[in-house]
């Protein structure tokens, strides 16, 4: 029963994980959890072109 448990835990928290970066790519955030917002050496690169 604490096997079934835990399984369920899991993907319950897998399951959260990929409904938020599914959502947060539809809003077109471009990096996820980014903590400088967007404004890092990677995102700007790509906005210059």
């Amino acid at each position: 029963m604490a096997d079934i448990i835990a399984v369920v835990a899991i993907l319950a928290v897998v399951g959260a994980a990929l409904f938020y970066i599914i959502k947060s790519k539809k809003d077109g955030v471009k990096c996820i959890g980014c903590p400088h917002a967007g404004k890092c050496s990677k995102c700007e690169s790509k906005n210059k072109v």
